[in-house]
């Protein structure tokens, strides 16, 4: 009897121990398997811009330079770096996507892989709205890459993992869950959406990171975390994304697009006139011909009720809707007539550089052309009576932003007109001569 209690208590001993093998299979979690998938195609970006030198004092004084010289050489002339991550999208072409304001100071583009090669960079593309650039590696081949998820079966509460270089450190893993979709969020240049929110932490540095399922596919690129407020960061979804992507390799920019119509927010009045039960929506004021909301039968009096399944509140969050959207998606939109609702799916139209000054002139009363040297674009004709001639606008003048949109290019009036063509107060910088002044105008 005791040979065999011996013997079971041996078999049983036997049976709990675990092999130091299973053990580390065992802490292999999905997490972990995740991490070592992806963090080979995560890199480090370094922008470095030459600087052209100047006071070398603290106090930006010659007089102080003299005896900065003598301790200091000419560090403070030292070139200015910016930090960030990004990841790679397709190794076979070396393709790294990052956020646009990670490479937006211009400068010499170094990028780091976690294996510590480095490769300068080519700026593909870049586009600041929807913070999303582009590069291509120099020299580089069969380089590791993320594999694409799908950002559209995203569940609320599911957990995913943020990479990325923060404060300037190698390879950081921080894990949350999402907590919000949808999202939109306000610059200083507006409001844009629609971004997963998440608690992983996002510091410094990560922006254009990869935000990460539990299978290690990607589906958010990183770009933004809340100033006011902790555990509350900002991923643009890796759908959105790819429709940027594609323009960007194109043509280098994304075009801007519009629906062909123009709208105001409903007050009361309105309510009254139309039935409404409150004051929420788009009350359509002008539809232009041949685009897509005449050929979709949307007419004036109608009311935008929601896009993409979102509901839209004002003017301003149709706005918002419509200018995060890229050429090639479709917008699906719920109209009110009649007390009846209609849905109705569009296809964006790109608003091109013609169409926009021929509605510069239309709406605001004056035409627009290019500089021959500088920024801003200068002042062609005033239409008689209107606005532009009532705040007294001149042939010669030149316009340097409008909103909060600064003119440097072309592209730029054409998102300037279609972030503030339905406002009806316009606030601009102007030059008239070298004095240059802040003017707001009322349509």
């Amino acid at each position: 009897m005791n040979k065999l209690l011996v013997v079971l208590s041996f078999i049983l001993c036997f049976a709990v121990v675990i092999s130091p093998a299973q053990a580390e299979n065992d802490r292999r979690t999905p997490v972990v398997k995740a991490v070592e998938a992806v963090s080979p195609s995560v890199v480090n970006i370094t922008v470095i811009k030459k600087n052209k030198g100047g006071s070398v004092s603290p106090f930006g004084d010659p007089f102080f330079d003299q005896f900065f010289k003598e301790f200091y050489g000419n560090q403070r002339k030292r070139d200015s770096q910016s930090l960030g991550s990004g990841v790679i999208i397709d190794g076979a072409k070396a393709l790294v996507l990052t956020n646009a304001h990670v490479v937006a100071s211009g400068g010499k583009i170094t990028v780091r892989l976690n294996d510590g090669r480095e490769f300068t960079a080519e700026l593909v593309g870049s586009d600041t709205d929807f913070d999303l650039a582009v590069l291509k590696l120099d020299k580089a081949f069969n380089l590791p890459q993320v594999d694409m998820g799908d950002s559209g079966d995203i569940f609320i509460g599911e957990t995913v993992i943020a990479i990325g270089n923060p404060f300037g450190y190698s390879h950081t893993v921080t894990t949350g869950v999402v907590s919000a979709l949808n999202r939109p969020m306000r610059t200083n240049k507006g409001a844009f959406g629609s971004f997963i929110q998440t608690d992983a932490a996002i510091n410094p540095g990560n922006s254009g990171g990869p935000l990460l399922n539990i299978h290690g596919e990607l589906i958010g690129i990183n770009t933004a975390i809340h100033a006011r407020a902790e555990g509350i960061g900002f991923a643009i979804p890796i759908n959105k994304a790819k429709f940027v992507i594609d323009e960007l390799l194109d043509s280098g920019h994304v075009s801007p697009i519009w629906l062909g119509m123009f709208g105001q927010d409903i007050d009361q009045a309105a309510a009254r006139y139309f039935n409404l039960k409150n004051l929420k929506g788009m009350l359509v004021s002008e539809v232009y011909p041949n685009t897509p909301a005449a050929k979709a039968g949307i007419k004036a009096a109608d009311i935008i009720l929601t896009v993409n399944g979102q509901n839209i509140t004002n003017k301003d969050e149709y706005l918002t809707r419509i200018y995060s959207t890229t050429k090639s998606e479709a917008l699906s939109l719920v109209v009110l007539r009649d007390g009846k609702k209609f849905r109705h799916t569009l296809k964006p139209q790109v608003l091109d550089k013609r169409m926009a000054l021929d509605l510069v002139r239309t709406r605001w009363g004056f035409e627009l052309g290019d500089r021959a040297k500088g920024a801003g674009a200068e002042v062609t004709m005033v239409v008689p009576g209107s606005a532009a001639a009532k705040l007294g606008l001149k042939t010669g003048d030149t316009i340097h932003q409008i909103g909060n949109r600064r003119l440097k290019s072309g592209i730029d009036l054409l998102n300037a007109f279609l972030r503030n063509r339905m406002q009806k107060t316009i606030l601009m910088r102007v030059q008239r001569g070298r004095n240059l002044y802040n003017v707001r105008m009322t349509l």
